[in-house]
C-alpha cells in the first residue's frame, strides 16, 4: 500500500503564490511518474501536471503552462506543484496522485493511488 498525503494549500488572493507537496509513504521503492489533479464543484477532476521518476519529462495543462510547476524530491518521497499568478478559477481541490507505472499520463484512469487532497481558494 501507498499512502499519499497532500499539504500546503489555503485561501491566497489572485496573483499570489502557493506551494503544494504530497508526501508518499508505504510501498515506495518501485519507480512511478507522478500527478498533479484539481476537481472543483460540479466539476470532473482534471488533469494539471506529470512528472516521470527521473524529473526528466513534465507535463502542463494547457490552463496552467507557465504559471505552474511540477518537481519531486526522490529521496523525500515527495513532489511539489509550485502555483503562480493564481486566478479565482483555480480554485479547486488539488489531489497528488502515483501512476501505475513509470510512464507518465494525463489520464485519471492511469493512476492508482491518490491522497485525499488539498483546498486551494483564490480569492480577494
Amino acid at each position: 500500500q501507498v499512502q499519499l498525503i497532500e499539504s500546503g494549500g489555503g485561501l491566497v488572493q489572485p496573483g499570489g503564490s502557493l506551494r503544494l507537496s504530497c508526501a508518499a509513504s508505504g510501498r515506495t521503492s518501485h519507480r512511478f511518474a507522478m500527478g498533479w489533479f484539481r476537481q472543483a464543484p460540479g466539476k470532473e477532476r482534471e488533469f494539471i501536471a506529470t512528472i516521470t521518476w527521473s524529473s526528466s519529462t513534465t507535463y502542463y495543462a494547457d490552463s496552467v503552462k507557465g504559471r505552474f510547476t511540477m518537481s519531486r524530491d526522490n529521496a523525500k518521497n515527495t513532489v511539489y506543484l509550485q502555483m503562480n499568478s493564481l486566478k479565482p478559477e483555480d480554485t479547486a481541490v488539488y489531489y497528488c496522485a502515483r501512476a501505475k507505472g513509470i510512464r507518465s499520463s494525463w489520464l485519471v484512469a492511469e493512476y492508482d493511488y491518490w491522497g485525499q487532497g488539498t483546498q486551494v481558494t483564490v480569492s480577494s
